[in-house]
């Protein structure tokens, strides 16, 4: 236990330029705090102790806002930043260098029993207000987007964004864990996409409304909209129209046909 906590004393001073000496870190890190509270409570917790635990959780939480339930078990050198307001439930599991920032819940749905809380990978990054729901399974090196709602498993080396998560892959791109802003916009980049071929069909519009107007000949299947006559019986037939009709939409936009496939979540 103590190789565990002195390993979450030194990653501070790797992950945050605004700490300065050992003594603030010690007495002024609300994450740090709540990391040692909770290893006396998790050691207690697997020794089968009754109401201790729970109680030590729930002065942790007073102390710092950081709700750990006794029961989860945390990695070596995870940062909880600032941590106002984060929730982690009984069963979840975090890996090692992990970073949490504020607000972020690694919470359960419903009221099913054993597991029930995400399990979490080395690396991982879960940007402020984040919520990662449910028994899922995230990868290592990911990165959760700040206010992302996570609802599925998620594989490793992917960036997750938006309401709900929707996986932005980037492989190749070496990412500052600490830069938990700077993320893709899925969705401005399909509004984006949808607004310029909008802009597209309207200039072809123009186009056609400035040329003269086609003769009747021009118009394919045009005399198939009028009635014939039956030859045996002189009576008039209407016939639909053939008109051609494009049979699928073509999307030629990646970020569009990304969006509509949920890009893998």
């Amino acid at each position: 236990m103590l190789h565990t906590l002195k390993a979450d004393f030194s990653i501070i001073f790797d992950r945050d330029p605004a700490a300065r000496n050992w003594l603030e870190v010690l007495f002024c890190y609300p994450g740090l705090q709540a990391l040692m509270l909770h290893r006396l409570a998790h050691w207690l917790y697997l020794l089968g102790l009754p109401f201790i635990p729970r109680l030590i959780s729930h002065i942790a939480r007073f102390l710092t806002g950081i709700e750990i339930h006794p029961g989860a078990t945390i990695g070596k050198s995870v940062f909880i930043d600032h941590g106002m307001g984060v929730v982690i439930g009984e069963t979840a599991i975090i890996g090692d260098f992990a970073l949490i920032y504020q607000g972020v819940t690694l919470g359960g749905t419903g009221k099913d029993s054993g597991k029930r809380h995400p399990t979490v990978g080395e690396n991982v990054v879960v940007g402020a207000g984040a919520k990662v729901l449910g028994n899922l399974q995230i990868g290592n090196n990911v990165r959760i987007g700040a206010g992302s709602v996570v609802l599925r498993d998620v594989p490793s080396d992917c960036t997750v964004v938006g309401i709900p998560g929707r996986i932005v892959y980037r492989s190749g791109v070496r990412v500052n864990p600490l830069e938990h802003g700077s993320l893709p916009d899925s969705e401005a980049a399909v509004i984006r996409s949808l607004v310029d071929r909008i802009e597209s069909l309207e200039q072809q519009i123009k186009t056609l409304q400035s040329q003269p107007s086609a003769s009747l000949t021009s118009v394919p299947n045009l005399h198939s909209a009028f009635p014939t006559f039956n030859q045996t019986n002189n009576v008039a037939v209407a016939e639909k129209p053939q008109l051609a009709v494009p049979t699928t939409c073509q999307l030629k936009d990646k970020a569009i046909q990304e969006f509509f496939d949920g890009t893998g979540i």
